[in-house]
């Protein structure tokens, strides 16, 4: 069995180092005791591809579990709440609103899901925005795998974040 002390590891210089490890290469949580709290915003998107048949049970409502994608929006909103449970390294962060949009598109066939999450906070809270849209989706495929195995959540990504010190910054 290997420990975590098995393991030699090398500072980093500041620059080039990740957040969630210290210098000597171990994961912790990062202190954000002195940052100031600013107004902080978050969008997010990604995607699920389907059969056309797929879609328009989505589109009229008409799957045996009801409203795919009234499931799929408390789903995200759900799923923001809860990113501190998820990802490990993450704050618990206290949103202060969640928009969730979903799009269908026919060729070729999917919903695309967009969040945006905002805050008042010490940190980002891009995670968030990310983790509600694959909620969404997986609610999405979760609801539908019954007649589409093969449905596939491509595309999901940060579009924009503003607020902090790093200030605005916008996906190309």
């Amino acid at each position: 069995m290997i420990t975590s002390n098995a393991y030699k590891f090398i500072a980093m210089p500041k620059s080039k180092s990740l957040t969630h490890f210290d210098a000597y290469g171990q994961a912790h949580m990062v202190d954000v005791g002195g940052k100031a709290e600013t107004h902080r915003v978050a969008r997010a998107s990604g995607q699920i591809v389907m059969l056309p048949a797929t879609l328009k049970i989505i589109q009229t409502g008409t799957g045996k579990k009801g409203d795919v994608l009234g499931i799929a929006r408390i789903a995200a909103i759900q799923g923001a709440k809860r990113t501190s449970d998820l990802i490990p390294l993450s704050h618990p962060i206290p949103i202060t609103k969640i928009d969730i949009a979903f799009e269908t598109r026919s060729r070729p066939a999917r919903v695309i899901c967009q969040a945006s999450v905002e805050t008042v906070g010490r940190t980002g809270i891009e995670m968030e925005a990310l983790t509600a849209v694959s909620a969404a989706l997986l609610t999405i495929y979760d609801m539908c795998k019954a007649i589409d195995r093969g449905m596939q959540l491509t595309g999901i990504r940060l579009l924009e974040k503003r607020g902090g010190k790093s200030g605005h910054w916008v996906a190309e």
